[in-house]
């Protein structure tokens, strides 16, 4: 693998192209339905708002074509489970490149950070990240400048298959691993442990997480009552966590009930489904701009709105609660602490 690099481009000349991100979303296999909503809200790699606003067009514009060809939904989460579950036989990786930040943190944790030698646009935890290079946002992957590090392992979750597609052409083992729900957290833990052949710290990290949270869980024992909350990812259109998201768990873990009964992981709502919603509070991030709109149907008519129960993150607690990684305690813990007194 530590061949000239020269020659392996001249083999694969597929490595010279960084994906874009109307491919990133076209593909049905890539589950891009389900991804382009999560990715976006999720995005801190400084896209301008206008460019963040041009990718959501995309991926609505994804997800009503695929609402028109309901088989192609089920072909899709057949293939994204699929993804999930190919993973190489990789052991003791000691050059490894992480292209989701959850998956980033996860390293750190395990103690294997050191081994960590490229990152994404988005990476800014632990501090050290911000000195590796990125090579990779979340919509687009840089695969010459990953085979220009000749890494062991390069790990992702399974919207980013096509994207990496190069990397497997040209012998680099990738592995993609699911982050959508609260269960992925420790699933993906694991699997990094097997990768690193830190499994007894895989398992050591995962009982910690599991005793913190069951300390949080104690904390709530006198807690009257479950709020309800509606988390808003979006504002146009109206995006909010829907009952299969990550962050649905967390409230939760808090002690709410999310507001909205949707299902789907990131649904979008139409005004009089918020209304019907009936949150007793709202949780945004500070990229969301909501309050710039509280004076406007829907959100006017809300009483959480007129009741200014409204909490917004700032960049450090929205990771904390929006990224499924080793930290979510601590965003479980932020949420208490906001909705404790609605109880």
């Amino acid at each position: 693998m530590r061949g000239g690099f020269k020659q392996r481009l001249q083999r694969y000349p597929d490595l010279r192209v960084v994906a874009d991100v109307p491919a990133a979303f076209r593909s049905k296999v890539d589950c891009g339905v389900r991804a382009a909503h999560r990715i976006q809200w999720r995005d801190r790699a400084g896209f301008s708002p206008a460019s963040r606003a041009q990718t959501r067009r995309v991926a609505l514009i994804a997800a009503s074509r695929a609402f028109l060809v309901g088989g192609m939904l089920l072909a899709a989460a057949s293939a994204c489970t699929q993804a999930a579950l190919r993973a190489p036989h990789v052991h003791g990786a000691q050059r490894i490149v992480s292209l989701v930040p959850s998956l980033t943190e996860d390293l750190f944790a395990l103690g294997a950070g050191a081994r960590v030698v490229a990152v994404t646009q988005a990476d800014d935890y632990p501090p050290q990240v911000k000195r590796l290079p990125a090579v990779a946002s979340f919509s687009s992957v840089n695969n010459e400048a990953i085979v220009r590090l000749h890494p062991d392992a390069v790990v992702g979750i399974p919207a980013q298959e096509r994207l990496t597609a190069a990397l497997r052409s040209a012998g680099i083992p990738t592995t993609f691993l699911r982050d959508d729900t609260y269960e992925d957290i420790f699933a993906d833990i694991n699997a990094l442990g097997g990768i690193t052949q830190l499994r007894e710290a895989a398992r050591n990290l995962i009982e910690a997480l599991h005793a913190k949270t069951n300390r949080l869980q104690r904390s709530l024992a006198t807690a009257n009552g479950r709020p309800r909350v509606l988390f808003v990812v979006n504002v146009r259109p109206i995006i909010v966590a829907g009952r299969r998201s990550f962050i649905s768990t967390l409230l939760t873990l808090s002690g709410a009930e999310n507001a909205t009964d949707v299902t789907l992981a990131y649904p979008s709502l139409s005004a009089e489904a918020v209304l019907q919603a009936k949150p007793d509070a709202i949780v945004t991030d500070d990229q969301t701009q909501l309050t710039a709109v509280l004076a406007t149907p829907p959100w006017s008519s809300l009483t959480a709105v007129r009741r200014h129960r409204i909490y917004v993150l700032d960049k450090a607690h929205a990771d904390v609660v929006e990224r499924p990684g080793p930290r979510y305690n601590d965003g479980i813990a932020w949420l208490i602490a906001r909705l404790r007194h609605l109880r």
